[in-house]
């Protein structure tokens, strides 16, 4: 029977690419993760301050109810850990699932680009690490107070629905920011964090 015989039958319009794009967007989420690893590694490899067993990565493609932030062995070549991850209110466009980042002062909005992991302080969120960026992107997160931190309303399991928005800061669940602040604190070279969309 024809697609077009089919679609009169059932009175519905179908668009046939529609579950091979659903497919092809979990293929695409790996294949992402997996080019920005390697160039992590790539940068791990030059750079010998750099942490090249553990990197952080937040793939901002990914709906915020999900989880996207992903904590990868670089030697194993495998995630170890993932969670929640909020994005900066400014990055918000008005079409759910579509973000704009800027690199702007007083912005609200999450910057794309690679990080350093510095040093704990602590803020109104309690322990906080502050970020330094590293690409033309980020390089006022800083100067922006840009920093990981914890936050009581982001959410510890996946859920359908978008989580709160922070100020522009990779803000995550209390619990989860207790297993990789243990990472961080342990780490005795920089970690760096990997935001990327």
């Amino acid at each position: 029977m024809k697609l077009s015989t089919l679609i009169l039958i059932t009175g519905l319009v179908c668009n046939p690419s529609f579950f091979l794009k659903k497919h092809e967007k979990l293929e695409t989420d790996t294949e992402r993760l997996n080019s920005q690893i390697e160039q992590v590694k790539s940068m791990t490899n030059i750079d010998y301050k750099y942490n090249k067993k553990i990197a952080f990565f937040i793939d901002m493609r990914i709906k915020s109810g999900n989880n996207r932030f992903f904590v990868c062995d670089l030697v194993q070549n495998k995630i170890i850990d993932k969670g929640l991850v909020a994005h900066g209110s400014g990055s918000e466009t008005g079409v759910k699932g579509e973000l704009r980042f800027t690199n702007t002062p007083n912005s609200k909005s999450s910057s794309l680009g690679k990080y350093i992991i510095g040093k704990s302080y602590k803020g109104i969120f309690g322990k906080a690490y502050k970020l330094h960026g590293l690409d033309e992107t980020n390089n006022k997160a800083f100067e922006r107070h840009i920093v990981l931190h914890s936050y009581s309303a982001v959410p510890l399991e996946e859920q359908e629905y978008y989580i709160s928005n922070s100020q522009g800061c990779p803000m995550v669940n209390s619990v989860f920011f207790q297993k990789i602040e243990k990472i961080i604190d342990a780490s005795k070279s920089d970690i760096i964090l990997n935001i990327y969309y």
